[in-house]
């Protein structure tokens, strides 16, 4: 079944074989590192990234960049 979220104010077709939050940072590259994970308004802790994905979630993704 095709799910389409919300990824960060765009339009995103989620693969099949990404059914979680994890399972979706880790498709993003952004497995490693630092994140904060909003779903649906609703900030997801770490330990709660295995919350399955459904059709029509948003989710917005911060993830943190150094430099000078």
């Amino acid at each position: 079944m095709k799910r389409i979220i919300e990824l960060n104010g765009n339009r995103y077709d989620v693969p099949r074989d990404i059914g979680n939050i994890q399972e979706l940072l880790g498709h993003l590259e952004l497995a490693e590192r630092i994140v904060i994970v909003e779903m649906n308004r609703d900030i997801v802790s770490k330990d709660a990234y295995d919350k399955p994905i459904n059709d029509r979630d948003q989710i917005e993704i911060i993830h943190f960049v150094g430099g000078g």
